[in-house]
């Protein structure tokens, strides 16, 4: 006779016929890594620990800022500057103390990604970053996991799920048949820099959970080959198929050596910006030189700059009112994470092919957490 005892956490759950206490048994014996436990993972982390998986992995090397709160509503303000692997664990045990939880308070990398996800049955991607996405789905792809994808940004988000056959087709597709190639690191703008409604992460989160609660227990049918989107603003969802690219993925990695060897930073673009400059080189700069400062910002955005003088001019504003004098002087120009400053540095270059002009490499978000720091020691 089966120990019901244990069950009574999950009865609610339990008593559905399509799960029953079999599908009970197959999410408390069923090994999850949630990447990132941010926007997206919080909520994914708190539902898979409430449906009863045996065993949650959390890998995020990051640490919890005040600016997180608004969406990552698993922390708290006192656990500012803390890790976010370790207290996500912390609280998810006072919570539900039947579950294993394995912090990984690193960042994923090649050398270290496939030993990590070989342990878990299923990955749920919760990344902000295309570098970090490549690397998981490629690694899920060369160790045979199903991942289940979610992104979103400003008021639209996506969750879908890779390598995986559904029940009607044999193929299984990965995040490179949706993406074969790495958009610009320029092109496409982050959360930190575009926004996000801090409602809309709890939701595509949570929709996470549930593709790979189905996978685990078994029931229903996943968004296996398909996106599903979602618009806030407008209540409309939107699913397409996604299939498989033949000719798509040539520089996939094939094995474990060519995983191990492949630039992940490089294939997405993240180290070939030759305008960039280290907030450490801004700082010298600054000081020493007789620099003009930009902030292509729209009016109004924060974090509010006070500590030293800048032009504004916001990038929209930007190609049809860049200033003659910018083309005399050496220039940095910076923005809230370095995404926009870099469209302009790259615009104010072809205006003005002989000039010096620089991106704030991590925008004013990095420079920020450089003053501070810098400040808190002198002190």
């Amino acid at each position: 006779m089966k120990d019901y005892n244990k069950y009574e956490r999950y009865q609610r759950q339990v008593i559905l016929k399509e799960l029953g206490i079999s599908g009970q048994e197959k999410l408390l014996q069923s090994k999850i890594l949630v990447v990132g436990a941010g926007g997206l993972g919080c909520p994914a982390l708190q539902y898979l620990s409430a449906s009863g998986i045996g065993t949650i992995g959390i890998i995020d090397f990051d640490t919890v800022e005040l600016s997180n709160l608004h969406r990552q509503t698993l922390y708290c303000a006192g656990d500012t500057g803390k890790p976010k692997a370790v207290i996500a664990a912390q609280k998810l045990h006072s919570f539900n103390p039947d579950i294993e939880y394995i912090v990984h308070n690193i960042k994923l990398e090649n050398t270290n990604a496939l030993e990590i996800i070989s342990n878990y049955d299923l990955v749920v991607d919760g990344t902000d970053n295309f570098s970090t996405r490549y690397l998981v789905n490629d690694a899920c792809v060369l160790l045979n996991k199903p991942l289940v994808y979610g992104a979103v940004l400003r008021y639209e988000g996506q969750v879908g799920v890779f390598n995986l056959s559904d029940k009607s087709t044999t193929f299984k597709t990965n995040y490179r048949d949706l993406f074969p190639t790495a958009p610009a690191s320029d092109a496409v703008l982050s959360c930190n820099e575009a926004g996000v409604l801090g409602v809309l992460p709890g939701i595509i989160g949570t929709m996470q959970a549930a593709e790979a609660i189905k996978i685990c227990s078994g029931i229903g049918n996943p968004l296996s080959n398909k996106i599903l989107s979602f618009n806030l603003l407008t209540n409309l969802f939107y699913e397409f198929n996604v299939l498989p690219r033949a000719n798509s993925t040539p520089v996939m990695p094939k094995n474990e050596l060519e995983f191990l060897n492949f630039d992940y930073d490089w294939f997405c673009g993240a180290n070939q910006e030759p305008f960039e400059i280290s907030v450490n080189d801004f700082e010298i700069l600054r000081k020493n030189e007789n620099l003009s400062i930009v902030d292509v910002r729209e009016t109004g955005e924060l974090p509010e700059v006070s500590e030293f003088s800048f032009y504004q001019i916001p990038l929209n504003q930007f190609k049809a009112a860049i200033p003659e004098f910018l083309g005399q002087t050496k220039t940095v120009l910076f923005c809230q994470s370095g995404k926009r400053s870099l469209i302009a540095a790259k615009l104010l270059k072809e205006r003005f092919p002989e000039c010096s002009v620089y991106s704030l490499k991590g925008g004013i978000e990095a420079w920020r957490k450089y003053f501070l720091k810098l400040n808190t020691t002198s002190d």
